[in-house]
């Protein structure tokens, strides 16, 4: 267990095991978490930390991680703790894996500070069906009303906006279509089959992506293989 404070922001994060650095990016919606991932159809701390340094981490406002809350916040604001953990860490590159609203996350990295990731694994990533835009508005909702007990100075619009910021956006929220299809960092995409995370999304980032590789098969982690395709596509694009 450690922790990273940056001004008013604290982050929980953990490491596990040695080598070449992946970052995870938990499942949980606005709740991303560790937890979450050892209920997880697979636990990535677990099964790659005898491969790879495996650091997990709270978001901010979610597990023991804490933060301010504005109206300027979005995926922006998750992308610089993100960044801002790396140099903490003094990784200069790093593999990302990310589930459900950890795909978004792990776009943000991509763009931001694309010279630092060698690839990602995107499980079930969450994206915009056309119709499931109510389901994450509620999400946000859920965890907002968990959070405002401890922030009664954010107003209400601030709330709004933030939500907005997060969600009332195409594709997958955080980036646009034009940016995954020029994206050259090797991604692999475990796809998902709910509305939270609509198959329709994870087919069209591996449509799109130059270099994705999609993979239909992975919850039933020891009849599909999924740890052995997951380490295998990372220490492929592990660097030298």
């Amino acid at each position: 267990m450690a922790r990273f404070d940056r001004g008013d922001i604290s982050l929980h994060y953990e490491i596990h095991g040695e080598g070449f650095p992946i970052l995870l990016f938990a499942p949980g919606g606005m709740r991303s978490a560790i937890p979450f991932w050892r209920g997880s159809e697979w636990d990535p701390i677990e099964t790659l930390s005898p491969h790879f340094q495996v650091i997990a981490m709270d978001q901010r406002n979610a597990g023991q991680s804490t933060a301010p809350v504005s109206g300027d916040d979005g995926w922006h604001t998750y992308t610089a703790d993100h960044i801002a953990l790396l140099d903490h860490l003094g990784i200069e590159k790093t593999h990302l894996l990310g589930g459900c609203i950890g795909g978004p996350y792990c776009f943000g990295v991509m763009h931001d500070a694309p010279d630092r990731v060698a690839a990602a694994v995107l499980q079930q990533s969450i994206g915009d069906s056309g119709e499931n835009r109510e389901l994450f508005h509620a999400m946000f909702d859920q965890w907002a009303d968990d959070v405002k007990a401890a922030k009664p100075e954010v107003p209400e619009a601030d709330w709004a906006s933030f939500r907005s910021n997060m969600f009332d956006h195409e594709f997958v929220y955080n980036v646009s279509r034009e940016f995954v299809a020029g994206c050259a960092t090797p991604l692999l995409v475990l796809m998902g089959s709910d509305p939270y995370h609509p198959e329709v999304t994870s087919r069209e980032i591996a449509e799109i992506a130059p270099n994705a590789r999609l993979v239909e098969q992975w919850k039933n982690a020891d009849e599909d293989g999924t740890v052995a395709t997951v380490v295998e596509f990372l220490k492929g694009h592990t660097p030298n």
